[in-house]
């Protein structure tokens, strides 16, 4: 026996825990029939959904056929033979392809989901990143956007002390098509997510993020024990409307808008058309602890953070949306 063999079962499944990536956990059940038992045990895990490939949309190869009937139990050893998948829109993916990729754990507790990049279509030099806390639905969104930054502000918003009625409307128009587009997202990944939250009934934490940094959707051990006990009660009720959505539903929203026509930070980036918004459902309305909301969704990002900070300042316009 060597050393290896002499590790207990204990200390080896919080190595697995520090690796976290899936498919590398997958690949390592296949290296023995100890590891074969003890992937499954789990609880801290990794999804990259950058490379998702599935009998749905691509054919197997002859080799990994044959090495698929022959070595079922070995998970994830077929990975080794296939050719890499194209990355796969996030729209276009079902709940069922991530249910499958972790249907050979079966102690998840915490689970980070890497998706390959936003969905939103901006305009050249437009960024938008949002933060999202969801429950059975929609609980919290802070979205923070500008239509471009540039080390010295523009000609047209140093000499100008306000916006015109005209620039006014048309740049609400465009922070509130930023809105809907960051409800959408989130509702998408939301639905995305669902099928695992149910069948991973131990699950306490929930983190997907996109991989370029543009958008988070978190679920806590609250709003995951919320989400199926309502999934339950449901019984499969609305199902057929999500799943032609393609996301969940957004609830009826307030919105706490704030914006800058030009905003300079401290470390002299210059903002144009900063943006603020703050989204909590209609029902049961309270912006108590928006600051703070604010604040905190984006606290360990230097830029994104100063540009927060100095949007709480400015003026507050609230508005309304309803459910879609």
């Amino acid at each position: 026996m060597d050393v290896f063999d002499g590790l207990p079962d204990a200390i080896i499944v919080d190595v697995l825990n520090k690796v976290g990536d899936v498919r590398t956990l997958l690949r390592c059940s296949s290296l023995s029939k100890r590891f074969n038992s003890l992937v499954p045990q789990s609880e801290s895990l990794i999804l990259r959904l950058d490379q998702v490939g599935t009998t749905e949309s691509q054919p197997d190869s002859p080799v990994s056929n044959i090495f698929t009937s022959v070595l079922k139990s070995f998970h994830g050893l077929c990975s080794l033979f296939s050719k890499p998948a194209k990355p796969i829109p996030i729209k276009n993916l079902s709940p069922n392809i991530p249910s499958k990729i972790l249907s050979p754990f079966d102690r998840v507790k915490n689970l980070e989901v890497e998706l390959p990049g936003g969905d939103a279509s901006l305009e050249k030099g437009a960024a938008v990143k949002w933060k999202a806390e969801h429950g059975e639905t929609l609980e919290t969104l802070v979205v923070v956007a500008f239509r471009s930054a540039s080390t010295e502000s523009s000609p047209a918003s140093a000499s100008s002390d306000g916006e015109s009625d005209a620039e006014f409307v048309t740049g609400l128009k465009t922070r509130v098509m930023w809105t809907i587009s960051a409800l959408m997202a989130a509702s998408t990944r939301h639905f995305l997510m669902s099928q695992v939250v149910k069948e991973h009934e131990e699950m306490e934490s929930l983190v997907i993020r996109d991989r370029g940094g543009e958008g988070t959707l978190v679920m806590g051990t609250e709003g995951l024990r919320e989400f199926r006990k309502m999934e339950a009660a449901r019984g499969g009720a609305a199902v057929d409307e999500r799943v032609e959505k393609n996301r969940s539903v957004v609830p009826s929203v307030r919105m706490s808008m704030r914006h800058a026509p030009s905003l300079k930070l401290k470390s002299g980036i210059c903002l144009e058309s900063a943006t603020l918004v703050i989204v909590r459902p209609s029902e049961g309305y309270s912006d108590d602890g928006d600051d703070e909301l604010a604040t905190e969704a984006f606290a360990g990002n230097c830029m994104y953070g100063e540009a927060v900070v100095a949007l709480l300042k400015c003026k507050k316009n609230a508005l309304e949306m309803n459910s879609f």
